[in-house]
């Protein structure tokens, strides 16, 4: 059986739809459950959460309130409650395709030593796509991924992203859950918390897929595509991965230190590839991604 984990804060806009998206796949209702996660939403979720009830009674739903803070808390409490053998973490302001369920299902069906699959991201823009945007901001701000048309394993630094991944159970089993010091906390931006799971899944060589047709379709409103969200955002990539690594070793923070490095190199290329292309907002756009995440790595104030 699958459970579908589904973590929300505040996101009552678009929960409703996340659900049924998946509600509406063509997919047995007795082959999953949705567990709702309600991480101290202070917005209208838990009705929302009741309206989707009384839309799909033939659904198994199950609705919990998490009190600790934070998303790792909530995608812990998820491991806890999920009665399944695969786990399936959805992100609250997407939604899914309409074979997501089967795809998933009949892949580890198939391949009894995959370990975990993600899949495609697209996103749907609740106003048109800005100037500055470019390939590698696009992946920064949506989450945006797509690995091709073929199941591929994903190795070396590939992974997928944590709003549209997919787990058996015995994972956690084997690796433990999501580092609660990591991951988002209310309107904070930390992250990481996906790199430092799929990090440990990769140490136990365990198989990581990529699945086409697992597709995401994520909602980005304007107020991800601010100045002031770029800049928190960056900023904060920057401290999670000070944070993760530090966790690690001071040895594993000082090697990500040397990539940084060489994450400017081919920034500052980019920015003068852009600059010839008459393109010039899109590579000051990216060092200004670049000079946030360093400013994290390094400042200890933040």
């Amino acid at each position: 059986m699958l459970s579908i984990i589904i973590c929300t804060y505040n996101r009552e806009k678009y929960l409703y739809n996340c659900l049924k998206s998946i509600a509406e796949n063509n997919f047995s209702f007795d082959k999953y459950e949705i567990v709702l996660i309600n991480n101290n939403s202070t917005d209208n979720t838990e009705n929302e959460c009741k309206r989707f009830q009384n839309d799909f009674p033939q659904l198994k739903f199950c609705y919990f309130v998490e009190k600790n803070q934070g998303l790792s808390f909530a995608r812990n409490r998820g491991i806890d409650e999920a009665k399944g053998e695969v786990l399936v973490y959805v992100d609250d302001d997407a939604k899914v395709n309409d074979i997501y369920l089967k795809t998933i299902d009949d892949f580890f069906n198939e391949n009894p030593k995959a370990m975990a699959v993600g899949g495609a991201i697209f996103p749907i823009y609740e106003t048109e796509e800005p100037t500055w945007m470019s390939h590698y901001t696009r992946i920064l701000i949506t989450a945006y991924k797509n690995e091709g048309n073929k199941i591929i394993e994903l190795k070396g630094n590939k992974f997928p992203s944590g709003g549209n991944a997919a787990y058996r159970k015995e994972v956690f089993e084997k690796i433990g859950k999501f580092n609660t010091e990591l991951g988002r906390k209310g309107t904070s931006l930390i992250g990481a918390e996906e790199k430092d799971i799929f990090d440990n899944i990769k140490a136990l060589k365990m198989p990581v897929y990529y699945l086409p047709n697992m597709i995401l379709y994520h909602i980005i409103p304007p107020t991800k595509l601010t100045k002031e969200y770029f800049n928190n955002l960056t900023l904060s990539m920057g401290i999670s991965e000070r944070l993760r690594t530090l966790n690690i070793s001071k040895s594993a923070y000082i090697e990500r230190l040397f990539f940084e490095k060489i994450k400017w190199t081919a920034s500052i290329l980019l920015f003068f590839i852009f600059l010839i292309k008459l393109q010039p907002q899109k590579g000051t756009k990216l060092l200004l991604f670049r000079w946030n995440v360093t400013k994290g790595l390094l400042c200890k104030n933040f």
